[in-house]
């Protein structure tokens, strides 16, 4: 399968993603990065690792569909089956969602359903909880809310800084989201409702072709 790597920044996780494929973690081809931002660093990850890239820049647009359809336009025509969210920090569309229905994955650095929205790590570590972790779910229409894949948690310790709890919290996503997604190409990945059930025998995943 070809799957699609969505990012706005920096793109640590993209590059965990990248060295993924290198070990054969991940089968599937990582074959487009696509930004909303035309200087994004992760742009440079992927070219570095020789992996097409587009820039679809929302001041292009009048409104948000007309982006989502160029973009599918586009993952439709480099043939992708499934698309990993890494760090892209737009809502997409019901028109996108429904193209690539439960064939969108997405990490977020909280334990959903606390603390959503782009600043999870900061709101946690404010709010004084003592224990955090990252979440991996599928999209749907909503924020930070669709069906979870897998969660992994860690105490925070009294002499944590946001910056040090940010560096805990990047490292267990580039460790457990790389497992999620070789899961769902494996085909491991029951739905029921909110329920998402990891089996040991595999089944097909019908194309979004």
């Amino acid at each position: 399968m070809r799957f699609a790597v969505l990012i706005s920044g920096h793109g640590s996780n993209l590059q965990s993603i990248i060295d993924a494929c290198k070990r054969g973690t991940i089968k599937s081809e990582l074959a487009l990065v696509i930004s909303d931002k035309p200087k994004a660093f992760g742009l440079e990850r992927a070219q570095r690792a020789r992996i097409p890239t587009k820039v679809f820049n929302p001041k292009d647009y009048t409104n948000r569909q007309s982006v989502d359809r160029d973009m599918i336009i586009h993952l439709t025509k480099e043939k992708i089956d499934f698309v990993v969210l890494a760090g892209y920090m737009r809502l997409l569309t019901p028109y996108f969602i429904k193209k690539y229905h439960r064939k969108i994955l997405n990490v977020h650095p909280s334990l959903l359903p606390s603390f959503r929205g782009v600043q999870g790590i900061k709101d946690t570590f404010t709010y004084g909880s003592k224990v955090t972790g990252v979440t991996i779910h599928f999209v749907d229409e909503k924020m930070d809310h669709g069906p979870i894949i897998a969660q992994d948690s860690f105490k925070i310790y009294e002499r944590d800084t946001l910056e040090s709890l940010e560096r805990r919290i990047h490292k267990l996503e580039h460790k457990i989201y790389s497992q999620a997604i070789a899961a769902f190409e494996q085909g491991r990945l029951k739905i029921k409702g909110r329920k998402v059930h990891v089996v040991d025998k595999p089944s097909k995943m019908p194309s979004s072709r």
